[in-house]
């Protein structure tokens, strides 16, 4: 035990802390200039002098840790004269802008120096003249009123460890600078903007329009663009967001947020909100009431389910919205509509590969905390890079690989290249011939378990490719992949990472390789999320297969149960997946579609298949906040509210239950549930609900997951799985080697949707700020295949594909890319690259997997 007394205190400590972290403990303030809780400490302001009894000069309480017997004074003259200097010394060259200065009101400098004084100057010296520098679109930096606390460089070197900047020059020319001197050309997570104490690097997005006494309000929520679950705060004035911000320590995400975050927030209030119901009326949408839109929806689905039954309707519902919106939508689809057709977007990834790896290996094996990643000591991440598809979670891979642990990346993750101790990266659609080859690499170093004789069993009759034959389809070394099995020889503590790349590029087998790998390596398996709400969509029961809860609905038992607590009959055969939905729709077999909140002719392979089938819908209403491209399609389209907009709750890829809070009233859209619940009612089947928590309160009862977690949990542990102890059920452990249901055809050039840092799926396309940072797409190749067909970067190229749909975009050569792909982002308006995308379907899951053909590249005259 270590005592120590502070201004005639004794606090007690069972280990060594510094003399500021003992004060603060102890409700004793010392100033700080230089120092942030989180961030390497740099003793640099000299704010923070303490004086130390038996030690002959002031210290820094920052740096100094305390030892047992240790007497400390913050406050005597000598301090105080001392505290003073040095804001003299610091106000010498800072320009006296206060009231022009976009910090005034929440300076630290303007604060310290109104509670220490200096207010006058003894020095001459003039002051020290920089540009301001508008280089940037997002960070306008203005160097004169830098104190070079290094606060900025600390958090980009050691927290997200972009290093991205630095401190250039010596003396009063030493500024903070991009490695680039103009632009940033950085990861833009705005860290920088949350730790930096004065004006010296701001956001241009409210440049001269915000001041700090101008908020009216400050809301914590969610961010609304990935599976994370990072909170923030909306800072309100006249129900308009003026900033989001982080505070440091803040949520899972504790403070830190990403472009898309802390950026993105102005598409909330975007000039291309819908704003009121449309129908179509002789072949134009044209502004409606609410209470025609409602009535006509109504009307036709009344029809159709007179006619022909609910079996003949569609429904796809969106991860982007809240549980609420999502159960008030399968419970209309069922009582309703009495239908089963509900499906959405995860069963690309997130919903069959969670089915498999918990079949394997038993409920709730990927409800693991994201800071566990951190704490690894080894990281493999396959089939995506985390810090694009959820970049605060990719942070946790670069600080294990900070703490010492050896990262595996078998993807082309750029953003931990410089992180990785192995980078095994095989050619597009051969990667089952590198995890084959690793898998049997780790079985020999690291050997079998023998935990399961019947994963066992099925990893005995793999085929295993020969050195040669992996060689030639990956263009990898043997060498390589017996580096990676050295490198996971050795750890205990494994976190295995995986993204949707897996199951699209290599299908249900990827997965049963991966999972065969986990199971040598008794890992911990996290998917990655790319939309927020993908695990609450499963939970939700909004699949044609399972009841809220993740019950079978098939199993009579399961179903009559449910029936009887919640009193509406639900069909009992299951319905159709999202690709049978549109397989139906193309065949005739679906006369009517509801889409909430997604846009599946943009964001599903085949699109201009999507496309065509939906076109001949006798009625299609879609409900969205956008008029996207699906939206142009609908007989109706309903507005909707944006998460910023509503109260609920999203349910993250650690499976932890967290509170939206409504910031501000929409522009014109109502909460999906509120929508539903018209509809519904108007077509017989009253809805009586009056608040998110009304629904909640129902999802408690029809979901034995959430039965047990009240609203006030939501704000607790207690929201995070399991939840207040549920009972985990233990896997089959049995494994099946399943079958290539897609072959892999032609040999030239083959296009990949290809994901940004800066832009999420087609939703964050209607962002001013992230486009500001990327604009427009591009097509990203080696220059091996540039060279071949005699383009150079920057080129404008069109793309075409066998089907005869084609885009126009600007090529980007990049020797990160392995092999003959090429690489194009699926975000931005009138470039579709899923139209030039075809797909076979995974019988045992419904996914899709890519089908490769080639495709013909030109140079754009």
């Amino acid at each position: 035990m270590i005592t120590v007394t502070i201004n005639d205190r004794e606090i007690k400590f069972d280990k060594a802390v510094t003399i500021l972290e003992a004060a603060r403990s102890g409700g004793i303030k010392i100033p700080t200039l230089c120092f942030f809780e989180g961030l390497e400490k740099f003793g640099g302001c000299r704010l923070c002098l303490v004086e130390v009894e038996k030690l002959p000069r002031l210290q820094t309480a920052c740096t100094v840790m305390v030892t047992d017997g240790m007497v400390v004074r913050t406050e005597t003259d000598a301090i105080i004269r001392a505290r003073k200097a040095m804001l003299e010394f610091l106000l010498i060259n800072h320009p006296l802008d206060c009231p022009y200065c976009d910090k005034s009101g929440e300076c630290e400098l303007q604060d310290l120096v109104a509670q220490y004084g200096a207010e006058e100057g003894r020095f001459a010296e003039g002051k020290r003249r920089h540009p301001e520098s508008f280089d940037d679109p997002i960070i306008v930096r203005n160097m004169e009123r830098c104190v070079t606390c290094t606060r900025c460089v600390r958090m980009c070197d050691g927290v997200q460890r972009a290093s991205a900047i630095t401190v250039t020059g010596r003396g009063d020319h030493s500024f903070v600078e991009p490695f680039s001197g103009g632009r940033y050309d950085c990861e833009y997570c705005g860290n920088c903007l949350t730790v930096c104490p004065v004006g010296a690097i701001m956001s241009r997005l409210h440049r001269h329009s915000y001041r700090a006494w101008f908020v009216e309000d400050e809301i914590e929520t969610l961010c609304g663009f990935c599976g994370v679950g990072c909170s923030m705060i909306l800072q309100m004035r006249e129900n308009t967001i003026l900033r989001a911000i982080p505070r440091m320590g803040m949520g899972i995400n504790k403070g830190l947020l990403c472009a898309r975050g802390r950026f993105g927030y102005d598409i909330i209030e975007s000039n291309r909100r819908l704003t009121t119901p449309l129908v179509r009326k002789n072949g134009e949408l044209k502004a409606v009431s609410w209470a025609e839109a409602l009535g006509l929806v109504a009307e036709k689905f009344s029809e159709i389910k007179e006619q022909d039954g609910g079996e003949k309707f569609a429904g796809i519902v969106s991860p982007e919205l809240t549980n609420e919106d999502n159960y008030v939508f399968q419970r209309f689809f069922r009582e309703t509509l009495f239908s089963n057709n509900i499906d959405s977007i995860i069963r690309m990834f997130y919903a069959p590969a969670q089915a498999y790896f918990e079949g394997i290996f038993g409920q709730g094996i990927t409800a693991n905390l994201i800071s566990g990643i951190g704490k690894s000591d080894a990281v493999v991440v396959a089939g995506g890079d985390p810090t694009k598809i959820n970049p605060v979670l990719g942070l946790q891979v670069r600080a294990a690989s900070g703490n010492g642990a050896k990262v595996v990346s078998l993807s082309n993750a750029a953003g931990l290249k410089r992180f990785a101790s192995s980078e095994p990266v095989a050619r597009s659609g051969s990667e089952n011939f590198l995890y084959s080859a690793l898998l049997k690499a780790l079985i020999d170093t690291r050997g079998l378990p023998g935990r399961s004789g019947s994963i066992e069993q099925e990893i005995g009759n793999i085929k295993w490719p020969n050195d040669e034959e992996i060689t030639q389809r990956t263009g990898l070394r043997k060498s390589d992949i017996e580096k990676v099995a050295e490198d996971l020889k050795d750890p205990k503590n494994i976190s295995v990472i995986i993204g949707p790349d897996i199951m699209i590029n290599n299908g249900l087998m990827g997965l049963f390789l991966i999972a065969a790998i986990i199971y040598v390596l008794d890992a911990r398996i996290y998917l990655l999320s790319e939309r927020p709400n993908e695990q609450g969509v499963i939970d939700t029961g909004c699949m044609p297969d399972t009841l809220p809860g993740g019950r079978p609905l098939e199993i009579s038992s399961f179903r009559e149960k449910f029936e009887q607590e919640m009193g509406y009959g639900v069909p009992g055969q299951k319905g159709l997946t999202l690709f049978e939905m549109f397989e139906a729709i193309g065949k005739g077999d679906i006369k009517a579609a509801y889409v909430m909140g997604d846009n599946p002719v943009f964001n599903l392979p085949a699109a201009d298949r999507i496309r065509e089938a939906m076109s001949g819908l006798d009625f299609l209403v879609v409900q969205d906040a956008f008029l996207s491209e699906t939206a142009k399609m609908a007989d109706v389209v309903l507005p909707a509210a944006l998460w910023a907009e509503k109260d609920g709750t999203y349910v993250n890829l650690e499976r932890r239950i967290q509170r939206l809070h409504r910031a501000k009233k929409s522009v014109g859209g109502l909460e999906g549930w509120q929508i539903i619940a018209g509809i519904s009612g108007l077509m017989g089947s009253r809805m009586e609900y009056n608040s998110a928590r009304d629904i909640w309160e129902e999802i408690t009862r029809a979901s034995h997951l959430y039965g047990s977690v009240s609203y006030e949990d939501l704000a607790t542990d207690k929201s995070l799985w399991p939840y207040k102890g549920e009972p985990l059920r233990s896997g089959k452990w049995e494994i099946k080697i399943p079958e290539e249901v897609v072959e892999k055809t032609g040999h030239g050039c083959h296009v990949y949707p290809d994901r940004l840092l800066f832009h999420s799926g087609s939703f964050s396309r209607y962002s001013p700020a992230l486009n500001s940072i990327q604009a427009e797409p591009y097509a990203v190749m080696h220059p091996d295949t540039a060279k071949s067909i005699d383009i150079k970067d920057g080129d404008r190229i069109k793309i075409a594909a066998a089907n005869g749909w084609s885009i126009e975009l600007v090529s980007k050569v990049d020797n990160e890319i392995r092999d003959f792909s090429v690489r194009v982002p699926n975000v931005f308006e009138g470039v579709c690259v899923m139209s030039l995308v075809d797909y076979g379907i995974e019988p045992g899951t419904g996914a899709p997997v890519w089908k490769l053909s080639d495709i013909k590249i030109e140079k754009v005259q």
